[in-house]
């Protein structure tokens, strides 16, 4: 039964393969993952489409395919390829076996008559297993330290390396060298959505700042009973996501999206929370953001940010978005502009928190500050509205008993 490119979601017609999980003549369970695909959102698993015995692979890592593209077959009634021992794995050929330490300088002029194929000196203590996967992987073995007999790489040892840390591993050996590494197709994706949004969009960015005073006071008296109560943390990130829904309700633009000659105002407050992986940037969307209580988006946020450090967020979880918040404050960015994610409009720029002098009553006083910025689409949003925009999220947070009464 031939193993197919599953359909990848909204939009997306094509996939990286990143890694085979399982190899021809391996057994495996229905629905048991034995490829794994890379899309410019997500890296997702495909199972087998039935028990038995991958028969072939088709397609080869790093490979572009499309849905419904075969990448193998599995024989139903086919059997497993016999494993050898651990024992048998890791023995070498007598030809290869380690000499004796007296013949050493002997055996010295007699491997440089040899072949230049044959394997170097670090090379002579891997199994034959462990050597065709140090090769296939790139990976160089005198950097590495062996588990088996008398120090041998064993095919484990190899088989646990990534090929983005042996080739750092291998070619990072002076200041001054270079490492030519493949890129995603996420970190692709990325790169192409916001040229794509610096070339189509008009964007500009404005900025405010806010005290985070009464916030940080009302966070502090009752975080201890709402985690109690609701089994999460209370964070700023809650605050800042009603306070957007509630400015987004009133500033309806700032939510819209422009398709050809008409703007889409949508009833609906899809928030994306932007979150740092490994991988790349990925934006989650908290769906109707303005139905929730403040326990619920702190729950969403956290739910999140696992599965997206996790690689476990789904094509549900990226899609749909109608505005999108950014924390660079976490990092300890202080201003910055961020990039509207298309089709959206606007994006909000959260940054840390730094005490600094302000003028209250015509006294100065240190307060916590944050500077806060909006990029926006200036071919749907006036100045006017993104200014008012801000504004509005700044009252809310310096006044939060205001996002409670809606007023």
């Amino acid at each position: 039964m031939d193993i197919k490119v599953p359909e990848l979601g909204e939009s997306i017609t094509e996939a990286t393969v990143a890694s085979w999980l399982k190899k021809e003549g391996e057994s495996v369970e229905i629905d048991e993952p034995i490829v794994e695909l890379e899309t410019d959102k997500i890296t997702m698993e495909v199972g087998a489409p039935t028990a038995g015995v991958i028969s072939s692979i088709k397609v080869k890592e790093g490979q572009t395919v499309a849905v419904g593209e075969v990448l193998g077959s599995v024989d139903a009634d086919g059997k497993a390829l016999e494993k050898p021992s651990k024992e048998e794995a890791e023995k070498e050929p007598e030809a290869e076996q380690e000499e004796p330490e007296e013949d050493t300088k002997a055996a010295e002029p007699k491997a440089a008559e040899k072949s230049e194929s044959k394997p170097s000196e670090g090379d002579k203590i891997m199994s034959p297993a462990a050597r065709k996967i140090a090769a296939e992987k790139n990976i160089d073995p005198s950097k590495m330290q062996g588990t088996g007999k008398d120090g041998r790489i064993t095919k484990e040892d190899v088989s646990g390396q990534s090929e983005s840390k042996s080739a750092s591993a291998s070619t990072r050996k002076s200041e001054g060298q270079e490492e030519r590494v493949r890129m995603t197709r996420l970190r692709q994706r990325i790169a192409e959505r916001l040229k794509e949004s610096q070339q189509t969009a008009a964007l500009l960015t404005t900025f405010n700042e806010i005290d985070m005073t009464n916030v940080m006071a009302l966070r502090s008296e009752h975080k201890e009973a709402f985690l109690k109560r609701h089994g999460a943390k209370l964070g700023f990130m809650s605050f800042f996501t009603k306070a957007t829904v509630a400015a987004l309700k009133e500033i309806p633009a700032v939510n819209a999206e422009i398709d050809g000659d008409e703007v889409i105002y949508k009833n609906y407050y899809n928030i994306g929370m932007a979150v740092g992986t490994e991988q790349g940037l990925v934006v989650p969307v908290i769906k109707n953001a303005d139905d929730l209580s403040f326990a619920g988006v702190e729950k969403a946020i956290v739910e999140f940010a696992d599965k997206a450090r996790s690689g476990k967020l789904s094509m549900g979880d990226l899609s749909g978005g109608t505005f999108t918040i950014t924390n660079g404050g976490v990092y300890g960015s202080l201003m910055s502009t961020p990039i509207v994610n298309p089709p959206q409009s606007g994006i909000l720029g959260l940054h840390k928190i730094e005490k600094r002098p302000v003028a209250i009553n015509d006294q100065v006083i240190i307060r916590p500050m944050m500077y806060v910025a909006l990029t926006y689409d200036h071919r749907l949003i006036d100045g006017k509205e993104a200014v008012t925009f801000l504004v509005r999220v700044k009252e809310f947070i310096e006044n939060p008993e205001r996002l409670l009464l809606e007023v």
